[in-house]
């Protein structure tokens, strides 16, 4: 059972409405969206740290 403000379920129902899908699958789709970003974020996240790392002394140099 998903608990909705009036708002969080008006909100869904305009989303499954645009999207002509049911709300259960605008949800759906919705967590999947959500999951997608912020793994795509840390994966980012995680290779940019690595590069930061792994040339640090070229951009140290580049900062002179």
């Amino acid at each position: 059972t998903l608990r909705l403000t009036p708002d969080d379920e008006h909100a869904l129902a305009m989303l499954a409405e645009a999207d002509g899908v049911s709300k259960q699958v605008a949800t759906v789709r919705a967590i999947h969206e959500a999951a997608s970003r912020r793994f795509r974020q840390d994966k980012i996240s995680s290779l940019s740290a690595s590069a930061r790392e792994q040339y640090a002394d070229l951009l140290d140099r580049l900062r002179e």
